[in-house]
Protein backbone atom coordinates (compact mmCIF):
# COMPACT_ATOMS: atom_id res chain seq x y z
CA UNK A 1 0.00 0.00 0.00
CA UNK A 2 1.29 3.39 -1.00
CA UNK A 3 1.04 5.92 1.83
CA UNK A 4 1.48 9.57 0.71
CA UNK A 5 1.21 12.61 2.84
CA UNK A 6 -0.19 15.18 0.45
CA UNK A 7 -0.64 18.76 1.62
CA UNK A 8 -2.58 21.25 -0.51
CA UNK A 9 -1.67 24.92 -0.43
CA UNK A 10 -3.90 27.81 -1.34
CA UNK A 11 -3.26 29.08 -4.85
CA UNK A 12 -4.89 32.47 -4.15
CA UNK A 13 -4.12 34.84 -1.34
CA UNK A 14 -6.96 35.25 1.16
CA UNK A 15 -8.74 38.49 0.30
CA UNK A 16 -10.28 40.45 3.14
CA UNK A 17 -12.35 43.58 2.79
CA UNK A 18 -10.37 46.80 2.79
CA UNK A 19 -11.29 49.46 5.33
CA UNK A 20 -9.62 52.22 3.34
CA UNK A 21 -10.57 53.88 0.09
CA UNK A 22 -12.97 56.61 1.27
CA UNK A 23 -12.47 60.34 1.14
CA UNK A 24 -14.66 63.42 1.16
CA UNK A 25 -14.84 65.88 -1.70
CA UNK A 26 -12.79 69.08 -1.47
CA UNK A 27 -14.74 72.13 -0.29
CA UNK A 28 -13.17 74.55 -2.82
CA UNK A 29 -12.74 77.38 -0.34
CA UNK A 30 -10.67 80.53 -0.80
CA UNK A 31 -10.54 83.72 -2.83
CA UNK A 32 -12.55 83.65 -6.04
CA UNK A 33 -11.77 87.22 -7.18
CA UNK A 34 -8.63 89.28 -6.69
CA UNK A 35 -7.96 92.83 -5.51
CA UNK A 36 -8.87 95.39 -8.18
CA UNK A 37 -10.82 92.87 -10.26
CA UNK A 38 -14.17 93.94 -11.73
CA UNK A 39 -17.20 91.99 -10.45
CA UNK A 40 -20.92 92.06 -11.18
CA UNK A 41 -23.55 92.15 -8.43
CA UNK A 42 -23.98 88.69 -6.89
CA UNK A 43 -20.49 87.49 -7.80
CA UNK A 44 -18.84 85.38 -5.10
CA UNK A 45 -15.62 87.00 -3.90
CA UNK A 46 -14.55 84.71 -1.02
CA UNK A 47 -15.69 81.24 0.08
CA UNK A 48 -14.69 80.67 3.70
CA UNK A 49 -15.45 78.88 6.93
CA UNK A 50 -15.84 81.47 9.67
CA UNK A 51 -15.13 85.13 8.97
CA UNK A 52 -11.49 85.33 7.96
CA UNK A 53 -12.63 88.24 5.78
CA UNK A 54 -15.42 90.56 6.95
CA UNK A 55 -17.89 92.30 4.61
CA UNK A 56 -17.53 96.06 4.25
CA UNK A 57 -18.98 98.51 1.69
CA UNK A 58 -21.24 96.98 -0.96
CA UNK A 59 -20.35 93.46 0.12
CA UNK A 60 -22.81 90.92 1.55
CA UNK A 61 -22.34 87.77 3.59
CA UNK A 62 -24.19 84.48 3.13
CA UNK A 63 -25.25 82.03 5.83
CA UNK A 64 -22.13 79.93 5.12
CA UNK A 65 -19.90 83.07 5.49
CA UNK A 66 -19.50 83.47 1.71
CA UNK A 67 -18.79 87.08 0.70
CA UNK A 68 -20.44 88.40 -2.46
CA UNK A 69 -20.74 91.70 -4.33
CA UNK A 70 -23.90 93.78 -3.87
CA UNK A 71 -23.14 96.14 -6.78
CA UNK A 72 -21.14 96.09 -10.02
CA UNK A 73 -17.67 97.40 -9.25
CA UNK A 74 -14.09 96.69 -8.27
CA UNK A 75 -13.00 94.49 -5.37
CA UNK A 76 -10.81 96.02 -2.68
CA UNK A 77 -9.23 94.03 0.16
CA UNK A 78 -8.59 96.30 3.16
CA UNK A 79 -7.48 96.07 6.77
CA UNK A 80 -10.20 96.83 9.30
CA UNK A 81 -7.57 96.92 12.06
CA UNK A 82 -4.41 94.99 12.84
CA UNK A 83 -6.26 91.70 13.26
CA UNK A 84 -9.18 91.85 10.83
CA UNK A 85 -9.39 92.03 7.05
CA UNK A 86 -12.41 93.27 5.15
CA UNK A 87 -13.63 93.23 1.57
CA UNK A 88 -15.33 96.16 -0.16
CA UNK A 89 -16.72 96.70 -3.66
CA UNK A 90 -16.41 100.21 -5.11
CA UNK A 91 -18.14 101.52 -8.23
CA UNK A 92 -14.93 103.24 -9.37
CA UNK A 93 -11.47 101.79 -9.11
CA UNK A 94 -9.63 103.14 -6.06
CA UNK A 95 -6.30 104.57 -7.18
CA UNK A 96 -3.43 104.91 -4.71
CA UNK A 97 -3.08 108.45 -3.35
CA UNK A 98 -0.42 110.44 -5.21
CA UNK A 99 1.38 113.11 -3.21
CA UNK A 100 2.13 116.22 -5.29
CA UNK A 101 5.48 117.90 -4.70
Amino acid sequence: MLNMNLQLFAHKKGVGSSRNGRDSNAQRLGLKRGDGQFVKAGTIIVRQRGTKFHPAKNCGIGKDDTLFALIDGYVKFEHKDRMHKQVSVYAERKAPAVVAQ
